[in-house]
């Protein structure tokens, strides 16, 4: 059976995608909101109460699973829908049916975690950056924002036992490495790769799109970075495992840091890596990046010839 928007342009592809991301993404609002309130006993009205409350920890619990529900929904659920209205054949349209070599996983491992100087000194850069006096009352506007949402991850971040460290590798790591590569690399930047005609741009637009979406203006610049390296392992494997696992170490290593730092358990602060004037690491770390892919493009090369 042929999928029903198979022969649809990829104009039109986009625009579907869209529209059944922000409806499931509304869908699971719902849902998510429909649960917890069913789990704490409480009211739409005391629910929003209690998430603004950043210093109650049941608060947080609840923010918490709301969070991952919606993050589900938004991210994880749509592409299916879309592989299978697009295409039919789910897990090949996604880039899940093909597999890189066992060296290509290590070696994505490697490079995610040499590169934290590069993406930290791209973040203080990006810190610095400011608009035109003109839009000052927008870069106030974004600056009050970001506060919120550090102040928010902030909190988030703050685990007093294992199992909060595990739950925040499933929130923080897992969840969006899945579902945020299914959407950006495994729908949105084959889409524009088909309607452009080219693969790099396709690569760079699907990576700003990534990084706008975080709404983290201060953080745009080393969040399109990483999102243009995780398009391209998708391109040299044609599979979408690698940018996944990439994502998911680049995620689970700020989280694992951040516990680790705050139980004294390391005196090495991750963000700090790169971040202030430590250029030799950065040099060091991007000459790391650009050997490392190297390897990777060369050995997943090899490895789409051996497959014919």
């Amino acid at each position: 059976m042929k999928a029903i928007w198979a022969e649809n342009t990829p104009y039109s592809k986009f625009l579907i995608s869209v529209g059944v991301i922000l409806l499931s993404a509304v869908a699971f609002t719902f849902i998510s909101v429909a649960i917890a309130t069913t789990m704490f006993g409480i009211s739409m009205t005391e629910m929003e109460t209690m998430m603004s409350d950043l210093s109650s920890p049941e608060s947080l619990n609840l923010m918490r699973i709301v969070q991952t529900l919606s993050s589900i929904g938004t991210f994880v659920v749509p592409p299916f829908i879309l592989a299978y209205l697009f295409d039919g054949h789910v897990a090949k349209y996604l880039s899940l049916d093909k597999k890189s070599k066992f060296a290509s996983y290590l070696l994505v491992i490697g490079v995610m975690i040499l590169a934290t100087p590069f993406i930290n000194f791209l973040g203080e850069l990006n810190s610095h950056m400011h608009l035109p006096s003109s839009m000052k009352f927008i870069e106030d506007w974004m600056r009050a924002s970001e506060d919120k949402a550090a102040k928010i991850t902030e909190e988030f971040m703050k685990m007093h036992s294992w199992k909060a460290l595990l739950f925040n590798l499933f929130m923080v790591a897992l969840i969006p490495a899945l579902g945020e590569e299914l959407v950006f690399r495994g729908i949105v930047q084959k889409i524009f790769s088909q309607w452009l005609k080219n693969k790099h741009v396709g690569i760079w637009l699907s990576a700003f799109l990534f990084s706008a979406m975080h709404m983290q203006f201060y953080g745009f610049l080393p969040r399109m970075i990483l999102g243009g390296m995780l398009g391209y392992l998708l391109v040299w494997s044609g599979s979408l495992w690698l940018p996944i696992l990439a994502h998911f170490v680049n995620n689970a290593g700020a989280v694992i840091f951040t516990y680790m730092y705050s139980h004294g358990q390391t005196t090495m602060d991750p963000d700090k890596i790169g971040a202030e004037n430590d250029y030799m690491s950065v040099v060091v770390s991007v000459a790391v990046i650009v050997i490392i892919f190297a390897i990777i493009y060369r050995n997943e090369s090899q490895n789409r010839l051996q497959e014919g």
